[in-house]
């Protein structure tokens, strides 16, 4: 039987809980950055017990805890801290009983991501251990992480199929897996139907965002994107994300690869539409914890990305 059950990433709070019911949203990815309301190093037993409480209360399950940051950042002291950080995550998913932590692999920008593969063996190694002891999976992005504007530098090595192949031949571990999100693959000109049928088992976690295609300004700038002129937004100029249905994912042909390949996992829409936030106040965003923080403001973007996915997933659509 399909248990596929659709929602969103964002933070926990009675008010976002509460709003995710009444849309009809069955579940949750919930940031646990160290600034979120679920923060792995202090938050107690206590807090834990009364925020489990409200999930259940709302009947929302917990998908997987977030934490996107650079583990293999030359800056060795930051290195150090996220990694330091994440093993208190997976101690969070046991405490909470999530099954999943969503994570990036990382990469130090200034080296190849061949140059990158030997520090990723050794860091996500130690995670898959730790991972393993405590029966969480690790489903790693595959977004790039590619800032265009200033150096081009890219801080995940995690962003296409070739890769994926090496990370798990390098850790061959069965709690190592991916979060899947199309938009991604879109912009870089990959073929996700393609992408699920091969790595259905690994696929751990699923990411709705859509991407919408700006061909007249890509015709103009190329792949890059703008380089004299900061795009607005998340994307690079010619690209930018946008809710379910608004983009040019065919949602319909992900879904039957994700039934295809036996996904047991859940989807959760990532809000990072460029233009539904315009109608919101969007404070600077320094990093991935702030987007969650100020595009889930608008609620707008999430009601009409469940309206156009309810109606595609079977467990969903069957009231």
């Amino acid at each position: 039987m399909l248990t596929m059950k659709l929602g969103f990433y964002g933070e926990y709070s009675e008010e976002t809980v509460r709003f995710a019911a009444e849309v009809g949203f069955k579940c949750m990815e919930l940031s646990a950055w160290p600034d979120s309301s679920l923060n792995a190093d202090t938050i107690t037993d206590k807090r834990l017990a009364e925020i489990q409480k409200d999930l259940e209360k709302h009947d929302i399950e917990v998908s997987t805890l977030g934490f996107y940051p650079n583990y293999l950042d030359p800056n060795k002291e930051e290195s150090e801290k996220a990694q330091r950080y994440f093993l208190n995550v997976l101690k969070l998913a046991e405490r909470m009983n999530v099954p999943v932590v969503s994570t990036f692999a990382g990469r130090d920008p200034y080296k190849s991501v061949v140059d990158n593969i030997p520090a990723f063996k050794e860091v996500f190694s130690r995670f898959c251990e730790e991972a393993e002891k405590r029966n969480i999976r690790i489903a790693i992005e595959n977004c790039p992480m590619v800032e265009n504007y200033k150096l081009q530098h890219s801080l995940n090595i995690a962003h296409s199929p070739e890769v994926w192949e090496v990370m798990f031949q390098e850790v061959p571990s069965d709690n190592l897996g991916l979060e899947i999100d199309p938009a991604h693959m879109v912009w870089q000109g990959i073929d996700y139907v393609q992408a699920i049928r091969e790595f259905g088992h690994k696929i751990f976690h699923v990411h709705a965002k859509d991407v919408e295609i700006l061909h007249h300004v890509k015709a103009r700038t190329g792949q890059y994107g703008t380089l004299f002129t900061k795009a607005d937004g998340l994307g690079h100029g010619w690209w930018r994300g946008r809710t379910p249905g608004w983009g040019d994912v065919n949602w319909q042909k992900l879904i039957s690869a994700l039934i295809e390949v036996n996904y047991k996992g859940n989807i959760d829409i990532e809000h990072e539409d460029d233009v539904f936030v315009k109608n919101i106040e969007i404070a600077e965003i320094k990093e991935e914890s702030d987007i969650v923080k100020q595009y889930a403001k608008d609620k707008s973007a999430l009601i009409l990305g469940y309206r156009h996915l309810s109606r595609l997933i079977p467990s969903a659509a069957i009231k």
